[in-house]
C-alpha cells in the first residue's frame, strides 16, 4: 500500500489555510465566500477545506477539476481542439459575477502530470493568459481595496514527488515540515514566523535604500529599488511563505545572473538559466535545456523585465529539498537560503501608498511592470546583497543565507 497523508495533517492544513492564510492572518469571517480551486488528486484537502469554510460560517464556490493523466488530459485537449477564437475568448459576464461574489480564493496545486502541457505551443498558453488579464486586474483592484485575499497551497502527488526525485512520503515530509502540520496548532507557529518576517520587513523599510547590488560566483546584478516602495512578506499569500520581497523599478536593472534551480514553465523544465540585463531589459537569455522555451516566454509583452526581487532567510525556512514547484522552491532554506527574481508582472502590494489612487500611467511612471507573465527563477547559492543608501553609504543586508540587519 502506498503512502497516505495522515488525516490529522489534512485537517490541520485546511484549518491553517481557511483560518489563518486567508484574510492576511485573520482568517475568514462569517458569511464570507471562498472560491476553492483544486483537482481530483487533492480531493481529501478539497473536502477538508469546504468543511473548514462551513465551520467558520462561510460559503464556498467550488472549482473541482478532473486530473490530467494518461487517459484524460482536458488541459491539453482544449489547446489541441480549440480555435484561436476559443483560446482568446473571455467570459466577461461570468467572471465579473465571480469577482463581485468572492471574498477569498484558495488555489491548491496538485498535478497528476506536471508535463500535461509539454506538447502545447507556449504561444497558445500565453494567448489564454492574455485573454484572462481582465480577471487578474479586477482581483488585484479588489485586493488593493482590502476586500479580497488569496492563498496558494500544495497537495503532493506521486508525479510531483517523482519530478523532485523523492518518494511521496519524502515529498510530504517537506510539506508537513514547511507548513508546521506536525505541530498541534500550526497557526500559532505561523504567527511566530510571520512576526519574525515582519521584523525584517520593518528593518528594511526603515533603511533609505536606493540601489541593491547582488554579488556571488554566479551573479553580478544591480537593482534600483524605486520610489514609494515597501518590502512585504509573511501575510498568508502562499503557504508556506518565508520570503521577503519587493517590486523594484524595472528600469534600473543592470548586470547578469545565473540560476541554480530548474524552472518549470508551460509544462516543461528549463535548466541552467542565465540572464543579462541592460537598461532594465533582458538582452541575453541562455539555458542548458529548453532555451527556446525560455526565449519564447521572455518574448511575451513586458516579460523581459524584473517584477520582483526576493530573499529568504535560511533560519526560518524548513524546506530543505528541491520540490519541483515554484511555491516551495522560491521559499527553500538550506545552508544559504535562497535569492530569486521574477520576470514579468510587478506586485502592486509593494507600493507604499494607496494603490487605488494610481492610474495605469502612474504605475508606469514609478517603474512598476505590467505583464500577464510572472515567472520566479531561483538560486540557492551563496550570495551577498549590498544596499546603497540615499546618502551614498553602503551596507550588507544579506549574506551567508541570512539577513544582516539590526534586531533581526
Amino acid at each position: 500500500m502506498g503512502y497516505e497523508v495522515p488525516h490529522q495533517y489534512v485537517e490541520r492544513y485546511a484549518d491553517l489555510l481557511v483560518n489563518h492564510a486567508l484574510g492576511a492572518g485573520a482568517g475568514i469571517s462569517r458569511g464570507d465566500v471562498v472560491w476553492i480551486h483544486a483537482s481530483e488528486s487533492a480531493k481529501p484537502l478539497y473536502a477538508a477545506l469546504c468543511r473548514a469554510v462551513w465551520r467558520a460560517g462561510g460559503l464556498t464556490i467550488g472549482e473541482f477539476r478532473p486530473d490530467d493523466d494518461a487517459t484524460i488530459n482536458l488541459s491539453r485537449d482544449f489547446y489541441e481542439i480549440a480555435s484561436d477564437e476559443q483560446v482568446a475568448h473571455f467570459m466577461e459576464s461570468y467572471m465579473r459575477g465571480i469577482v463581485g461574489q468572492v471574498d477569498h480564493l484558495i488555489q491548491v496545486e496538485a498535478d497528476a502530470d506536471p508535463h500535461a502541457l509539454s506538447n502545447v505551443a507556449p504561444s497558445k498558453i500565453l494567448a489564454r493568459q492574455v485573454a484572462h488579464r481582465p480577471l487578474n486586474q479586477w482581483l488585484d483592484a479588489k485586493e488593493n481595496e482590502g476586500r479580497f485575499s488569496w492563498t496558494i497551497a500544495l497537495y503532493g502527488t506521486e508525479a510531483m514527488a517523482a519530478e523532485a526525485r523523492l518518494t511521496l512520503e519524502q515529498y510530504w515530509e517537506q510539506i508537513v515540515a514547511a507548513c508546521f502540520l506536525d505541530a498541534e496548532d500550526p497557526k500559532a507557529r505561523w504567527r511566530s514566523v510571520e512576526a519574525q518576517i515582519h521584523t525584517t520587513v520593518a528593518a528594511l523599510d526603515a533603511l533609505p535604500i536606493e540601489r541593491l547590488h547582488m554579488v556571488g560566483e554566479d551573479v553580478d546584478l544591480h537593482i534600483t529599488v524605486g520610489e514609494q516602495r515597501r518590502w512585504k512578506g509573511g501575510e498568508g499569500n502562499n503557504i508556506p511563505s518565508f520570503e521577503v520581497f519587493t517590486s523594484p523599478d524595472w528600469r534600473g536593472t543592470e548586470g547578469w545572473i545565473r540560476f541554480s534551480e530548474p524552472l518549470y514553465t508551460h509544462g516543461n523544465l528549463v535548466t541552467g538559466v542565465e540572464l543579462q540585463f541592460t537598461d532594465g531589459l533582458v538582452t541575453r537569455a541562455t539555458a542548458t535545456e529548453n532555451e527556446s522555451l525560455l526565449t519564447e516566454m521572455l518574448a511575451a509583452e513586458n516579460a523581459n523585465r524584473v517584477g520582483e526581487f526576493s530573499l529568504t532567510d535560511s533560519r526560518l525556512s524548513r524546506i530543505t529539498k528541491f520540490m519541483a514547484t515554484t511555491l516551495y522552491d522560491e521559499n527553500v532554506g538550506g545552508p544559504f537560503g535562497n535569492t530569486h527574481i521574477a520576470v514579468g508582472k510587478s506586485l502592486q502590494v509593494c507600493y507604499s501608498g494607496d494603490p487605488n489612487a494610481l492610474a495605469p500611467a502612474d504605475w508606469e511612471r514609478l517603474g512598476f511592470n505590467e505583464s500577464v507573465v510572472h515567472t520566479d527563477i531561483v538560486s540557492t547559492t551563496d550570495r551577498e546583497v549590498i544596499a546603497t543608501l540615499t546618502d551614498g553609504s553602503e551596507r550588507t543586508i544579506y549574506g551567508g543565507g541570512q539577513f544582516q540587519l539590526d534586531g533581526v
